[in-house]
């Protein structure tokens, strides 16, 4: 009989990842990274066009899902994964935590009075984007470390490192 260690290992016998802070820290950075080039870039090009604020959002979110992704896929395939495997591996390593992350951001940047209205030259068009990342920043790091103590999110990642 085979009997498992179940304190190691989630629900499907998958080992648990190492979730120290240290982990969940860089794993939300590496995040951070990607969504932050991603959204400041699309919010400089919808604000640039005079896009209202409903467009350059979903173009700002869009860019920091595609950015966030890009991260880690282009990690596992310089790895030796192939595509698709990398599509996966990213899929499930970021997902939860861009989507966090962009939840805490956009909400900040749409609560904060006049953000939505100001522009680039601005103080508080840059004010709000970035303090928006500093408190996702704070709210996604926990996330991640309860995801990657569980085997999920950038633990996926680490196997393929």
């Amino acid at each position: 009989m085979d009997h498992m260690d179940h304190s190691t290992h989630d629900h499907e016998g998958r080992p648990r990842g190492t979730a120290t802070w240290g982990t969940a820290v860089k794993a939300t950075l590496h995040c951070l990274t990607g969504c932050a080039i991603g959204e400041i870039l699309g919010m400089v090009i919808g604000t640039a066009l005079e896009w209202g604020n409903l467009p350059t959002m979903v173009l700002a979110i869009g860019l920091a899902f595609l950015f966030g992704y890009s991260f880690t896929l282009f990690a596992v395939l310089r790895a030796g994964l192939g595509l698709r495997s990398a599509i996966r591996i990213a899929l499930a390593a970021d997902t939860v935590s861009i989507t966090v992350m962009e939840l805490v951001d956009n909400a900040i940047i749409a609560l904060t009075p006049g953000a939505m209205d100001a522009h680039l030259t601005d103080g508080l068009f840059w004010s709000a984007l970035l303090g928006g990342f500093a408190v996702a920043f704070l709210i996604t790091t926990p996330v991640n470390k309860w995801m990657i103590g569980r085997g999920k999110g950038h633990a996926v990642v680490h196997a393929h490192h």
